[in-house]
């Protein structure tokens, strides 16, 4: 396949000359190697993270409201001051451990609603900050107990779009399995004809880690796929994509031919608290940072309102696939029973 080169004037629909059936498309089971999968995932899992952590979008904390996440065991609080400025903490008062993620926020401060302790972001009545990160996408908290690796002061952002340029939407889902599961589906490129056939035809794996020397960068160091998105019966959009993972709970596919070059979609796979059965569980947040050169995208930009509730739907239909797919593998994993 070759993919569209996604220079503004050419249209980037392309119609499947002699489409193959689904049962008929070359089985992918003998490239998708279990041992290259596994390898690239250990190379994600050494690379640092600088204890870095989302846990939202940037869109779904507005001044005024509180969010609460539970990283692993530590539970969260993160607000906006007065100023916008992203603020997390703590998410129990030091007081008497009233959840602050049940608190008002007045003005950019946090006001316990059991008996009124007031916090501004700053250390007050033996409550710690955390270190934040807003980077207009996604939210970021830092745990450095929970990550126990060498703090960074920023988390590893990947490259992507200036959000003006683009059209950008978060997805949010839970999995019960751990981070790995998410991070090991995302470096598995193989399966997506064959297991969302609804989305993904004519994909070809064209690079993998393997080829790279061992040193290799995070943005050297990934999978080269061409592939082609369905539009509607045979019209579908050829691109080519690189998967990478620059850090362990990360995965970004970058457009880096076709249609939309220079688009991002990034995976990021947070712990949760475990369930009541002591079952792990992660939080898929997805976003999708969708640019393109042509005159026409600034019509794209203005209608982002409509088009984000469409992208996080598309991205769900996927997840609900995917998140199958990353819990049986925890659940092989837990009894033993994983080929991989």
């Amino acid at each position: 396949m070759s993919p569209a080169t996604g220079r503004p004037g050419r249209i980037p629909l392309r119609l499947r000359r002699a489409p193959v059936p689904w049962d008929r498309q070359a089985p992918s089971w003998r490239d998708a190697k279990p041992g290259l999968i596994a390898d690239a995932l250990k190379r994600a899992q050494s690379r640092p993270s600088g204890n870095w952590y989302v846990i939202g979008a940037s869109r779904d904390l507005p001044p005024g409201r509180t969010l609460g996440v539970t990283v692993g065991s530590t539970e969260v609080v993160a607000w906006r001051d007065g100023e916008g400025k992203l603020r997390t903490g703590p998410g129990a008062c030091p007081h008497l451990g009233a959840p602050l993620r049940d608190s008002p926020v007045r003005c950019g401060t946090l006001v316990c609603h059991w008996h009124g302790l007031a916090l501004d972001g700053g250390p007050f009545a033996g409550w710690e900050p955390y270190p934040a990160f807003d980077d207009g996408v996604l939210l970021w908290v830092r745990l450095d107990r929970v990550g126990g690796e060498t703090p960074s002061e920023r988390p590893y952002v990947p490259v992507r779009p200036r959000v003006r340029d683009a059209v950008e939407a978060v997805y949010a889902g839970v999995g019960r399995c751990e981070p790995e599961d998410v991070v090991a589906n995302r470096l598995d490129p193989w399966h997506g004809a064959w297991f969302h056939p609804y989305s993904f035809v004519d994909l070809t794996v064209t690079g993998t880690p393997a080829d790279s020397p061992e040193d290799s960068p995070a943005d050297d160091d990934g999978f080269m796929v061409d592939v082609s998105f369905k539009v509607a019966g045979r019209l579908v959009v050829p691109v080519r994509a690189r998967f990478t993972a620059p850090e362990p709970r990360t995965v970004v596919m970058h457009i880096v031919e076709g249609e939309g070059a220079g688009s991002v979609v990034e995976t990021h796979a947070t712990p949760l608290a475990r369930d009541e059965r002591g079952r792990p569980r992660t939080a898929v947040t997805e976003a999708l940072v969708a640019a393109s050169d042509r005159r026409g995208f600034a019509v794209a930009r203005a209608a982002a309102p409509l088009l984000r509730p469409l992208m996080r739907a598309s991205a769900g239909r996927l997840w609900r696939d995917d998140l199958a797919y990353a819990e049986r593998r925890w659940e092989l994993r837990d009894s033993g029973r994983f080929p991989g």
